[in-house]
């Protein structure tokens, strides 16, 4: 008996969003349990398209952004920290954790998808970020994350600065904004179903299941 194909899901996001890094990993959990096969594309978005490049520190970044208080920064932090645990992926959290400028990540992600390896390099780069706390903007990080989902490192690093994926990158963003999407994660499954936010297993679960029917 033939499997039934994949079904598509386009994920919107940014690799400094915590909720997308969990909105995956509550996807792909789906997708196992449920024995439903999935083929995700992701698809660029800034949450700080004008931040310095220095970044700026996280929790001050969260309280001027979104008026998150210290004791509310750290109770989010406690609960981001053991979802991730629970679905495998590891949040390290500390007090001088940076928020950085990600279009030069996504530029890597773009570069990657030529070689067959943008999924390789989400996944890379949020662990780089939220597990290594490393600094996303850095070409000489970029060029780490390359080489560890098997890509040229000094290739990475001349795509980067020579900004040769800027103009595609920002034509991909401006497409899914005049789209509505205005926060991430978005994904979009098969297609035609949005969902935002991260919405848990068992909804990512019926949602493929209820898709695995159709298609059927």
């Amino acid at each position: 008996m033939t499997r039934p194909a994949p079904i598509r899901v386009d994920i919107v996001s940014d690799v400094v969003c915590p909720w997308c890094v969990i909105g995956f990993h509550q996807l792909a959990s789906a997708s196992e349990t449920t024995g439903v096969d999935i083929d995700v594309q992701w698809h660029p978005f800034e949450l700080n398209p004008v931040m310095a490049p220095e970044g700026e520190n996280l929790r001050e970044h969260l309280a001027a952004k979104y008026s998150t208080t210290p004791e509310g920064s750290k109770k989010a932090r406690a609960r981001l920290t053991e979802m991730g645990a629970a679905l495998g992926f590891t949040f390290n959290y500390a007090d001088d954790m940076r928020m950085v400028n990600t279009f030069r990540a996504h530029q890597l992600i773009d570069w990657a998808q030529d070689h067959s390896k943008a999924h390789d390099a989400s996944l890379a780069l949020m662990r780089a970020f939220f597990t290594r706390r490393e600094n996303l903007h850095d070409p000489a990080v970029l060029a780490e994350v390359a080489a560890e989902i098997g890509l040229d490192p000094v290739a990475a690093i001349v795509m980067i600065e020579g900004g040769d994926r800027a103009e595609s990158l920002r034509q991909q963003e401006a497409l899914w904004t005049s789209r509505g999407i205005t926060g991430v994660p978005a994904m979009v499954f098969a297609g035609r179903h949005l969902v935002t936010g991260a919405q848990g297993e068992e909804t990512y679960g019926r949602i493929l299941e209820q898709l695995a029917k159709e298609a059927a």
